[in-house]
C-alpha cells in the first residue's frame, strides 16, 4: 500500500518528538507552579511527596531534552520507566484496564517514548546539530 506522508517520515517523527516532550513538560509544571491550572476537583499539588517531586523533576529536565532532542534516547528511556512506574503506582490498583482506572496517559507516554528511546532524537534536534550519535537508530 502506497504511504500518503511516506516522505515526511523523518519530519512527522520530529514533531510527535517535540508535542510528547511538550506535554510531558507541561506535567511538570503543573506539579510545581500549578499551571496549567488543575482541573477542579483534582488534589492539591502544594506539598508533594518525595515520590512525585522526582517524578516532576524527570518530567521537567526529560521532557525539555526530549522536546529539544538532547540526549533524546537516554531521557525517553528514564521517562519510560518513570510512566511504567506511574502507571503500576497509582492506577493499576485501582482497576485492571488502563480505560477504567484512568491510566491510558500513562501507558501511552511510556510506550511513546520506549519508541523515542529507540529510534533517537532525529531531525530538528540539538543532538542532529551537533551531530552526536544519539541522533541515529
Amino acid at each position: 500500500m502506497h504511504r500518503i506522508l511516506g516522505r515526511y517520515t523523518e519530519y512527522i517523527y520530529a514533531l510527535l518528538r517535540i508535542v510528547v516532550g511538550l506535554m510531558f513538560v507541561l506535567h511538570a509544571t503543573q506539579k510545581f507552579f500549578v499551571y496549567p491550572p488543575l482541573p477542579r476537583g483534582a488534589p492539591s499539588m502544594e506539598h508533594l511527596p518525595t515520590m512525585l517531586i522526582v517524578g516532576g523533576v524527570i518530567e521537567l529536565v526529560g521532557g525539555l531534552m526530549i522536546l529539544f532532542g538532547f540526549f533524546a534516547s537516554i531521557a525517553a528511556f528514564i521517562a519510560s520507566g518513570e510512566m511504567a512506574v506511574a502507571y503500576f503506582i497509582g492506577h493499576f490498583p485501582n482497576a485492571f484496564w488502563p480505560h477504567s482506572n484512568g491510566g491510558e496517559p500513562a501507558v501511552l507516554f511510556c510506550f511513546i517514548f520506549l519508541y523515542i528511546a529507540a529510534k533517537g532524537s532525529g531531525l530538528l534536534s540539538i543532538d542532529s546539530l551537533l551531530g552526536t550519535p544519539a541522533t541515529k537508530a
